[in-house]
């Protein structure tokens, strides 16, 4: 079963959001789906380094 997604709506820089849509595009990955993936890495690295 594909876990559960939220809808948020959040505001980022102009600047950042050019830089994550060719990232995103770079990975064939949708800009959601980017984002969730970065996401992701950063919230286990930070869980990881508090252990």
């Amino acid at each position: 079963m594909k876990p559960l997604k939220e809808k948020v709506s959040i505001t980022l820089d102009s600047d950042l959001v050019i830089k994550v849509k060719e990232l995103a595009e770079q990975d064939d990955r949708s800009f959601s789906q980017y984002i969730n993936l970065v996401l992701k890495t950063h919230v286990e690295s930070v869980e990881k380094d508090n252990r």
